[in-house]
């Protein structure tokens, strides 16, 4: 039985998580605690806070695991040097770069305050991609499935095909680099206009606006061969020459120029960021989507001819595509998914330490994610004195009269901010740090950019649904209790979701069960009850920031926006016609 601190560092999503004789107790982003989107430096804060909830010191950790391992793949990486010797410099520099890291007992001291004198741990560092399907296969129900971990890059590789049976994952096969899907993607947002560190998910949404016009030139961008795929380097930036991305002093992902001129040449000067979208900026994201798709599932019924199930354990930033991800079952044998909510590379830290559990330690105890709710969780005494500091008025409820009240004021068509519990793990809202309006009024998409949310027009809004009405709605019944499938909205239900219906008549949903989540569920429901919608709209509880986390933050955002309600714990919130005009 062991302590094991998971750390993801000196890499984007910086984050940690804490796993105690198997079970992990607390995972947290760095981002949520030190504000700074999709942070890259080292987790300072999340490492003292996931320690705080598990009730350990550094004394107790027994086990460091990190999710990249530098002395992975080296004959690829010398193979690469080989053929390409003028980038030797650069992948040197990074190297000694990434190696300052190896001092991990330093950074504890000067970075977390650690005793140097308590710090008696093993570090573990596990390579990039197994750490990602750990994160995934060790949180399923499963003893046997496939797994597929494909990102942009880690430790060399781009993609990997698992067989994950009992605590062992065996790699079935790699994809190296330069070939990468996810650097695909990153290439041609930044070329219209989408150029920063995850900004793939605003393309994702814009794709249904275009057509597929460019879809000879994507084949040609990037081939699918026999067992995986190749970019044409014409297109794109040399690899090696930088990597494609650099951390800058403030600790934020900066994206380099990936585009060649070849691109230029072909379509023009790259869109500038917030000037107006184009038929082909429409388009070139149309094209890309569907021919991302292809290679999508081509690779996944690749992994399917060599680890024939029809479960599958998916994670890496790719794996945050959620509209291939719910055209998977159409185009693929696999039945059933698990994908953990924070599948990008903040998972990582999960992920590492869940594998050295099972893996490396063979711990007995086998965790089973039920929620996403890993974060701090806060009192009833804190969220007093953070309303109390700002002279906000409130109520205190029970939790009928809550439901009830909170209900009310979603039907009337109020924008309701919702804080409960322990934070989300990940990068969704999942109704504990979330933002809940009505999903069957026409202008309520509007309202939500107006008053609070500010996000570009073509962006949908995400529907929360129970469970058990899902497939009553939705085209497909498969969960998505992690908002990481998107599913055809049916016809009949096409004028009472306009708010949550994209272009396509799709929705990136939320199922929610009573087992996950109990009073967001009866919320929803009560919803119900009274609408015949068993539906909302559940956003991201923030504006323009990473998603609240305590709650002085969520009546600082309360109250600088339009929101119309707080609900902080049972303490309801409503702002007076005076405040209103005042703010």
């Amino acid at each position: 039985m062991a302590v094991i601190l998971g750390i993801n560092t000196h890499h984007a999503g910086s984050s940690a998580a804490l796993v105690i004789d198997g079970i992990p107790v607390a995972a947290i982003g760095e981002e949520r605690l030190n504000r700074v989107k999709y942070y890259a430096g080292f987790p300072t804060m999340s490492i003292p806070k996931v320690m705080e909830i598990g009730g350990v010191t550094f004394k107790d950790i027994d086990y460091v695991a990190i999710g990249r391992d530098a002395s992975a793949n080296m004959s690829k990486k010398l193979e690469f040097v080989l053929r390409n010797p003028t980038k030797l410099l650069n992948l040197l520099k990074i190297r000694a770069a990434r190696e300052a890291l190896g001092d991990l007992k330093t950074l504890l001291v000067t970075e977390c305050g650690a005793n140097p004198a308590d710090l008696r741990f093993e570090q573990v560092n596990v390579e990039h991609h197994l750490a990602h399907v750990a994160s995934a296969y060790f949180i399923s129900p499963w003893d046997y499935a496939a797994g597929f971990s494909i990102d942009g890059s880690g430790d060399f590789v781009t993609c990997m095909l698992t067989e994950c049976v009992g605590q062992e994952i065996k790699v079935k096969q790699r994809v190296y680099v330069p070939q990468s899907l996810g650097s695909l993607y990153t290439m041609i947002c930044q070329f219209i206009g989408y150029g920063k560190y995850g900004d793939e998910g605003k393309v994702m949404g814009l794709a249904p606006y275009g057509e597929d016009a460019y879809a000879d030139t994507f084949k040609d961008m990037i081939s699918i061969t026999e067992d995986a795929f190749e970019l044409n380097p014409k297109y794109f930036m040399p690899f090696g020459s930088n990597q494609g991305v650099e951390m800058n002093d403030k600790g934020e992902m900066v994206i380099l120029q990936h585009y060649s001129d070849l691109m230029v040449e072909l379509f023009g000067k790259p869109r500038e960021p917030y000037t107006e979208i184009t038929k082909r900026d429409m388009d070139l994201a149309h094209s890309l989507q569907a021919r991302f798709e292809e290679v999508y599932m081509h690779m996944l019924n690749v992994l399917y001819k060599q680890v024939p199930t029809d479960k599958i354990a998916m994670a890496g930033g790719v794996v945050l595509n959620s509209v291939a991800n719910g055209k998977m079952f159409d185009h693929t044998p696999f039945r059933e998914t698990c994908i953990q909510p924070a599948a990008g590379d903040e998972g990582l830290s999960l992920g590492a330490a869940l594998y050295v559990s099972q893996s490396v330690l063979h711990e007995k105890e086998r965790f089973v994610m039920k929620n996403a709710f890993m974060g701090p969780e806060y009192s009833a005494a804190e969220m007093r004195t953070a309303l109390d500091k700002c002279k906000v008025e409130y109520r205190e409820l029970s939790r009928e009269e809550l439901l009830s009240a909170t209900s009310d004021e979603i039907e009337a068509g109020n924008v309701i901010g919702w804080f409960q519990g322990r934070m989300e793990w990940g990068p969704r809202a999942l109704g504990n740090r979330s933002i809940l309006a009505h999903p069957g009024r026409a202008d309520m998409k509007d309202v939500l950019n107006a008053r609070i949310k500010r996000r570009e027009w073509f962006r949908p809004f995400a529907p929360v649904v129970l469970a058990e009405r899902q497939n009553e709605i939705f085209d497909y019944h498969h969960p998505s209790p992690y908002m990481l499938h998107v599913y055809k909205i049916k016809p009949e239900w096409f004028e009472r979701l306009t708010a949550v219906r994209h272009v396509d008549d799709t929705g990136r949903l939320q199922s929610v069960s009573r087992d996950e989540n109990p009073l967001y569920y009866d919320l929803v429901k009560t919803f119900g009850e009274r609408t015949g919608i068993p539906v909302l709209i559940n956003t991201s509880f923030n504006e323009n920031e990473p998603i609240i986390c305590n709650p002085d933050e969520a009546v600082d955002c309360y109250l600088r926006t339009k929101m119309d309600v707080l609900v902080l714990g049972n303490f309801f919130c409503k702002k007076t016609a005076d405040a209103e005009a005042g703010s």
